[in-house]
């Protein structure tokens, strides 16, 4: 079968490139498969698909060639997905990965998830739910499915998926020990700037000196070391500050249980949801 060059679509239309449109490349085996992808899309107004691919090589020059946000790799595309997942991160570690598995396995969840993918799906997964993921990953999330989330659990917790000794051991300042514990109870900036008493900016500056002490990616990744660890265990979370009208402890409590923070545990054995959020 020849194989095709990589197609690009060119949209001028004003605020394609800019902020709030996820900018797609779409590789797999199969046209038909990235035929339905770009119906789907065309139907979001925030996805563009710029580029496809159906090998290996074009999806590594695709990703190299053109500006994306986020790379749809169908992990039958090489031999082996997890190598390619990580050349691809280290060749292009802006563009975030979110991988297309042909049905849930173990083995392989975990290694593509230690290699770097940003989301995992299944090839049967439903177009709302791809939709979505997309939207998260580009934001910086993490995706994967509950059965995905017990395996990676599971493996943090018997030491399988990444040595203890291959970080180093840290202490966290009190305020980064109240702030990374309200994390791992799934509650979002707004709500954890306000049981601290600070901004969620610095809430945010916070995370991200917690993130390089500890050697993690994202708030998936802290939950689930802190629990593993202990990190932040007898740590006391403040209460919601009360107001006058009681309007603001109300909203940020309202925050808090509109969604978990984007795949934190909310406690040592967490029913993590269908999909991070």
């Amino acid at each position: 079968m020849a194989s095709i060059p990589v197609n690009v679509e060119q949209n001028h239309e004003t605020g394609v490139d800019g902020k709030g449109i996820i900018r797609v490349i779409l590789a797999d085996t199969q046209a038909i498969f990235r035929a339905g992808l770009r119906k789907i899309f065309a139907l979001e107004d925030d996805i563009r698909v710029v580029g496809q691919a159906e090998t290996l090589a074009q999806t590594l020059s695709a990703s190299k060639k053109f500006s994306a946000d986020v790379l749809i790799f169908e992990s039958a595309l090489a031999p082996n997905p997890a190598e390619a997942v990580a050349d691809l991160v280290k060749q292009s570690p802006e563009v975030r990965l979110v991988v297309v598995t042909p049905d849930s396995n173990e083995e392989l969840t975990l290694e593509l998830f230690r290699r770097g993918a940003h989301g995992i799906v299944s090839r049967e997964v439903e177009p709302e739910l791809l939709v979505e993921c997309l939207r998260k990953v580009a934001a910086g999330e993490t995706w994967l499915d509950s059965q995905g989330v017990h395996w990676v659990m599971e493996a943090y917790r018997t030491q399988s998926l990444r040595p203890t000794g291959s970080r180093p051991k840290v202490q966290l300042t009190p305020k980064e020990a109240l702030i990374v514990s309200c994390v791992t109870q799934g509650m979002k900036n707004k709500e954890i700037a306000a049981r601290v008493g600070t901004t969620e900016q610095v809430v945010k500056n916070y995370l991200r000196k917690v993130y390089d002490k500890l050697g993690v990616a994202d708030r998936l990744e802290l939950a689930l070391y802190c629990l593993n660890h202990h990190v932040v265990d007898g740590t006391k979370i403040p209460p919601l500050p009360v107001s006058g009208n009681g309007h603001a402890a109300a909203a940020a409590a309202g925050a808090s249980s509109s969604g978990s923070a984007s795949g934190a545990a909310t406690s040592p054995a967490p029913p993590f949801p269908e999909k991070l959020s």
